[in-house]
């Protein structure tokens, strides 16, 4: 650590090791690698995976979780109280990603494993639901797209698209991650359009199983998109001034950084002009500068899925590489070496915390963040 996180950073953490399923949890961690806070969804939802976390305008938090009996839930957290403020339950299976759009009156929704049996269809989709209304109130289908087939992806029977995230970045813009395409795409909610298209399926060049893909626009305007390019390790930043965006073409890629990285699944662009990732195979939470140096790193066991910097609504925000001249590839090489004991300690560590946590408890195996530095 060379100097303090500006805020409070959340961590979304799924629960898994290669000694089985471990509980899931959000953690709430200080600027100074302190735990703040551990909210158990696992104890309080049933919650098997905890996915998407992302800050709110009022401070709280808004939370989707896979829980058993193959249904989601979608709720706001206040981190203050550690209360729920509301809740939403879907029966759909192993949701990623759902986000309040428009005032917060309705829901946008990744819905990835929705095969039916019945009509031997895969039902994979991204659906709004109107909060007011308790109803979709629109849809968008893969499969009712021509530029996918049944032979793409993962077997149709199954997570065929396995799309983990979708974003509003613009009136009636969405951004979709259809992971098993290595694509990152923009569907037009009243054409039903796709406007926008990174990437080609099995082109391991561009993406190999994208998660959670950022939409950033440089100062004269170029759409970019900020991706964790999690099978290739490595976080890309793609930059594209044509025009048309619809064909795949035109993008070049600005930001390479690889490295000292495990399966990232999630990247997001601070107002510092850093970068916060997700780095869920190596079990931590890293800011990076556009050059790639570490300057702020936690141990999150086990399998950190989603991070999020509090004073960062929305995610990524913050300036694009090409805007800040740093475009070029790099690696990360590791500030801490987090051993299998010290993680372990750690999870426990984190499991012993409820709510908020004790002054005296707020520090792990490393007595403070001075060791970091």
């Amino acid at each position: 650590m060379t100097s303090p996180a500006d805020g409070t950073t959340v961590l979304s953490i799924q629960g898994y090791n290669e000694s089985g399923k471990q509980p899931a949890k959000l953690v709430g961690v200080g600027p100074q690698g302190e735990v703040l806070w551990v909210h158990h969804n696992a104890e309080e939802y049933d919650a098997v995976w905890s996915y998407d976390v992302d800050p709110m305008e009022n401070g709280n938090l808004f939370v989707t979780a896979a829980i058993r009996d193959r249904k989601t839930v979608v709720y706001e957290f206040n981190p203050r109280t550690q209360k729920t403020v509301w809740e939403t339950r879907f029966d759909i299976a192993d949701t990623h990603d759902a986000d309040l759009i428009n005032n917060g009156t309705e829901i946008l929704v990744a819905n990835m494993r929705n095969y039916n049996e019945t009509t031997e269809e895969n039902d994979a989709r991204i659906f709004v639901y109107n909060r007011s209304q308790e109803k979709i109130v629109w849809e968008w289908q893969f499969d009712e797209q021509t530029t996918f087939t049944k032979q793409q992806g993962a077997p149709y029977e199954r997570a065929w698209t396995h799309v983990n995230d979708v974003d509003k970045i613009g009136p009636g813009e969405y951004l979709i991650s259809p992971r098993n395409f290595d694509q990152a795409i923009v569907v037009n909610r009243s054409t039903k359009r796709i406007e926008m298209r990174l990437g080609a399926d099995n082109d391991y060049t561009i993406l190999n199983r994208p998660h959670n893909p950022d939409y950033l626009e440089s100062a004269n305007d170029t759409p970019t998109l900020l991706v964790a390019d999690s099978t290739n390790n490595r976080i890309v930043e793609y930059a594209n001034p044509d025009c048309d965006l619809t064909d795949g073409h035109g993008w070049t890629r600005t930001w390479t950084l690889t490295g000292d990285l495990k399966w990232p699944r999630d990247a997001d662009r601070l107002a510092n002009g850093n970068t916060l990732i997700a780095d869920t195979k190596n079990h931590r939470v890293i800011e990076v500068t556009p050059t790639g140096r570490i300057v702020w790193e936690v141990a999150a066991p086990w399998l950190v899925y989603d991070v999020a910097r509090v004073t960062n609504p929305g995610e990524s925000g913050g300036p694009t590489i090409q805007d800040q001249n740093a475009t070029g590839s790099y690696e990360t090489r590791p500030n801490s070496s987090f051993s299998h004991s010290e993680l372990v300690e750690c999870h426990q560590l984190l499991q012993s915390i409820n709510g908020h946590a004790e002054k005296s408890a707020r520090t792990s195996h490393r007595e403070s963040a001075e060791e970091f530095e």
